[in-house]
């Protein structure tokens, strides 16, 4: 009985594979436009409002209940399919970076914002353009398969996830506090990323920890200032300050488990003083944390203050810490059940060679907020042209970002079979 239940699940998984290939190879052109469309017309974080219209305008045509200005600018869509089963939500991100793009493409942007009261150049120098177009190519495949789906599919077009401008919220967590992962309650999300650095056709996963907690800190080490030429009347904050920084590295090499996982501590501002011959008063630094684990996040939580403070005192300065200091952003963590239950799934789509068990990176994502509340997957998909050299691909979030537009289809077929055959395994 259990045999025959298999064979005629992994029947109606086949014929459903075929029928997603085809479509997203006839979806495939329209992708590519979609993309060219969205990077040449960039807008930064919290103000994605062209952009949003123009991906409302797609699902609308779907004939999907559409809800737009979620977190001031996100677009959220709803699929029925009539039937019970679980809600699973997939998510895009929307934003552009600050970055004039240097790439001689006929899509190029001109764009230019506002960002920190100056005008700047826009670029989709991390893909989400491509993200968007994916994720609007498995909406007309999901909604064109609509008879084939048992619950419920929400498009998640989140803004702000390279973070919110200076005094304002956005992002991943906002789209949480107001509800969308709610009405309906949403059991499962996916999401993807595009990659610079890995072949087209490719996608890696990570189960666990796969990209790091975000704690930026501020430390104001207060002294007594005195002129240069007479440091015995000063209390040195600047000397103070290099012995905090110096301090502060001693955390991930002396008290982290590194062989478990990975942590940094990196001062990446200090400000001080205005002239060569007078110690001033007052150094201020800003840095970040980066943890993969609870363990090592509570652990520099404890650390760190106990650092500062005890340094500071030995230099009979004062310090203040400010930790988190604006913002912050959980550990982005694949859920590990989940990722063995859709690991069949990846590698059904792109292959058993093209599904790659990738390391952890201590960058960060916004995601991470949705799997607070719920098990997630979260991916790259490759974008690299594979006659290219890994060392020659240009960077995320540079001038030259590049991705090819190939790399989008495995995108839209993953987020497609990923949905299908979730309902399939839960209906």
């Amino acid at each position: 009985m259990l045999a025959c239940a298999a064979l005629g699940l992994w029947t109606t998984l086949s014929a459903a594979q075929t029928r997603v290939d085809e479509m997203a190879d006839a979806v495939e052109n329209d992708v590519i436009e979609w993309r060219h469309h969205l990077h040449e017309f960039p807008e930064l974080s919290n103000r994605e409002y062209d952009t949003a219209k123009y991906v409302a305008e797609h699902l609308r045509g779907l004939g999907l209940e559409v809800t737009t200005g979620v977190a001031k600018t996100g677009v959220v869509a709803i699929l029925d399919s009539g039937k019970p089963g679980p809600t699973v939500a997939l998510r895009a991100d929307m934003d552009g970076l600050p970055v004039k793009e240097q790439n001689d493409l006929p899509y190029k942007s001109t764009q230019t914002g506002e960002f920190n009261g100056q005008t700047v150049p826009v670029m989709h120098a991390c893909g989400h353009d491509t993200h968007m177009a994916m994720l609007m190519g498995a909406a007309k495949i999901l909604t064109d398969m609509k008879s084939e789906l048992n619950g419920k599919v929400k498009f998640i077009f989140q803004p702000a996830e390279e973070g919110a401008p200076a005094g304002e919220k956005g992002g991943a967590e906002v789209m949480v506090k107001e509800g969308v992962l709610k009405n309906p309650d949403v059991d499962v999300i996916f999401g993807l990323h595009i990659s610079a650095n890995s072949d087209v056709g490719t996608v890696s996963y990570n189960p666990g920890g796969t990209m790091a907690a975000v704690d930026p800190f501020k430390i104001v080490v207060k002294g007594k200032q005195a002129h240069g030429a007479y440091p015995w009347k000063s209390v040195d904050p600047v000397v103070t300050a290099a012995q905090i920084v110096m301090g502060l590295q001693t955390i991930v090499s002396r008290e982290i488990k590194l062989i478990d996982s990975a942590a940094v501590v990196s001062v990446g501002s200090i400000h001080g003083g205005n002239r060569s011959n007078i110690i001033p008063e007052e150094v201020e630094m800003v840095g970040t944390i980066r943890t993969l684990s609870k363990e090592a996040r509570e652990h520099i939580y404890e650390s760190l203050p106990r650092k500062v403070k005890g340094i500071a005192e030995s230099m009979g300065a004062e310090a203040e810490l400010t930790l988190p200091l604006d913002y912050y952003y959980p550990i982005t963590y694949n859920d590990p059940e989940l990722t063995a239950a859709m690991l069949p799934t990846l590698k059904r789509t792109a292959g058993e060679k093209n599904t790659i068990l990738a390391k952890p990176v201590t960058g960060a994502e916004d995601f991470s907020f949705y799997q607070e509340k719920i098990p997630g997957l979260y991916m790259w998909v490759g974008g690299k042209p594979v006659d290219v050299p890994e060392e020659e691909s240009p960077a995320h979030h540079t001038p030259e970002f590049y991705v090819d537009d190939a790399g989008m289809k495995l995108g839209v077929k993953l987020l497609t079979n990923l949905t299908l055959d979730y309902m399939q395994q839960n209906r």
